[in-house]
């Protein structure tokens, strides 16, 4: 029988991997392609060296994210990989993104290969990634990328701080030659992402959702390179506003031995209005059962929350990841017409 703990450890260890699920993979080449990508990610691309790895996200008008880009660069081309998100029609599969990129080619010198169906992903806490990689994309996270900002004054555990994750793209006929590198269940990710406060576009993502609410400036947007959509709505919020809504790990109450489920809705104890839903969850084998919950802006950080699975509830206590601070870094005077100012 399979022992989920122990499958974590040896994740965490690096001793094991996760098979991702599938993933729309291209290759960008031509002399124009670092340009091209940069004019409409919200990470700066420009000046990448071949080896090196960023996140990138893509926005749209309004700020929403919509893909959470892997990029990385080689000597002769530019790999990105994301999952698709259905929200979004451009995004939801690899074709159709292809389709979307082809429009807006325009008169770059660019080459696009959708590489999705020769690749396969695996996910190894080990900046190493595994044996017979094509291409080994090192997460950034949790650090603050240059030109970026952390909101984040959390510290993370012992265990959160080895969370040195990379994403390889394996080729598909391939994929089972890791060296003897066993795969685990995608809970050891999950778990790992968790404590880590690390967010994910396939789970805590919705039509709603804005970089700043998951702490996702520092290491998915460049705050000064200007130019790409969303800009706008990126920078009012972090300079003049408050994000609406911000991301918590919630420490759950174990005495009942059960997860909460995704979309659970979350409540502060004692009053019936909804303040937010689980995104994800995890039985963690150190910190016990955790998740990350969204919630609204505004709850008082010292509540203690309650999560609301079937008929059953459950209590929780916050760590903050995004405080409720979060934003207004160059806040506009008030004017004052008493002083006869404005």
């Amino acid at each position: 029988m399979v022992n989920p703990l122990l499958e974590q450890r040896a994740f965490a260890a690096g001793e094991a991997v996760v098979n991702l699920p599938a993933h729309m993979i291209f290759e960008i080449s031509g002399v124009d392609r670092q340009a091209w990508l940069h004019a409409f990610l919200a990470q700066k691309i420009l000046g990448l060296n071949p080896g090196e790895s960023t996140e990138a996200l893509m926005l749209d008008a309004n700020g929403h994210v919509q893909l959470a880009w892997r990029v990385h660069e080689s000597p002769e081309s530019t790999w990105i990989f994301a999952s698709p998100n259905e929200l979004y029609a451009e995004c939801a599969s690899a074709e159709a993104f292809e389709a979307w990129l082809r429009a807006n080619v325009f008169r770059k010198k660019v080459v696009i290969a959708n590489r999705s169906a020769d690749f396969t992903v695996v996910a190894r806490n080990s900046f190493d990634g595994v044996p017979n990689a094509a291409v080994v994309w090192q997460d950034p996270w949790p650090n603050e990328v240059a030109g970026s900002v952390r909101y984040s004054k959390t510290p993370l555990t012992s265990l959160a701080r080895d969370y040195h994750l990379s994403e390889s793209l394996v080729p598909a006929e391939g994929a089972s030659d890791l060296n003897g590198l066993p795969s685990v269940g995608a809970d050891a990710l999950t778990a790992l992402r968790i404590a880590a406060h690390r967010p994910s576009q396939l789970s805590e993502v919705d039509a709603k959702t804005l970089p700043h609410e998951l702490d996702w400036l520092s290491t998915g947007v460049h705050l000064s390179k200007g130019c790409y959509r969303g800009q706008e709505s990126v920078a009012k919020v972090h300079n003049l506003g408050h994000p609406p809504r911000r991301l918590v790990l919630l420490q759950l109450d174990g005495s009942g031995h059960f997860l909460p489920e995704v979309g659970d809705p979350v409540y502060v104890q004692g009053d019936d209005r909804q303040r937010g839903v689980v995104t994800s969850t995890a039985h963690h084998f150190e910190m016990g059962p955790i998740a990350l919950a969204v919630i609204n802006r505004v709850t008082d950080p010292s509540a203690i929350l309650v999560v609301t699975s079937g008929n059953e509830t459950i209590s929780a206590t916050q760590e903050v990841i995004v405080p409720t601070d979060a934003g207004a870094a160059n806040p506009r005077p008030r004017k004052s017409l008493l002083n006869g100012h404005g």
